[in-house]
């Protein structure tokens, strides 16, 4: 038997909140691997949901040690998930990202997508799946503490739309 099929998977649930749009928002991670699990939650003061939902990716891969390992994202984010599984993030890379929404974030992503071998995973948010339903839990509860942090990439761009 190979040591592959005995190593259980590395599954990353990930959401993102916004109340409003822009607005407080929070992103929500839980990670899973065999019988562990650790869970991940930040809030910004002003952000877009969109942002959230790719930072919680950020934020799960930030955390992981063993370069080349396989992982599945589990996401209730198109936005994310056909970004990367259709390749556009690839294609608005090339090009710089020009007038692409969230390149501070999608420069962040792509190197960290790089070192391990991720592939995601889509399900339909708000339906019931148990971790997703955790993810959602963790972002919102984090947008709406009180103690939010300043989501620079957010609000450094608007200022220079002003």
């Amino acid at each position: 038997m190979s040591s592959e099929s005995t190593t259980p998977p590395l599954i990353i649930y990930t959401d993102g909140a916004a109340r409003g749009n822009p607005g407080p928002g929070g992103y929500g991670v839980v990670l899973t691997y065999g019988k562990h699990r650790k869970e991940l939650s930040g809030g910004f003061r002003k952000t877009t949901n969109n942002r959230m939902e790719l930072l919680a990716v950020i934020k799960a891969l930030q955390i992981l040690k063993k370069p080349g390992q396989a992982v599945t994202v589990v996401t209730d984010s198109k936005y994310v998930h056909d970004s990367v599984e259709k390749g556009w993030v690839f294609n608005w890379e090339k090009k710089g990202f020009a007038k692409k929404a969230n390149p501070d974030l999608w420069r962040q992503f792509l190197p960290l997508f790089r070192k391990f071998k991720v592939r995601f995973r889509w399900v339909k948010g708000h339906s019931g799946h148990p971790m997703n339903e955790r993810c959602d839990e963790l972002a919102t509860t984090a947008a709406d503490s009180g103690d939010l942090e300043i989501d620079r990439g957010y609000e450094e761009s608007e200022a220079t739309l002003l």
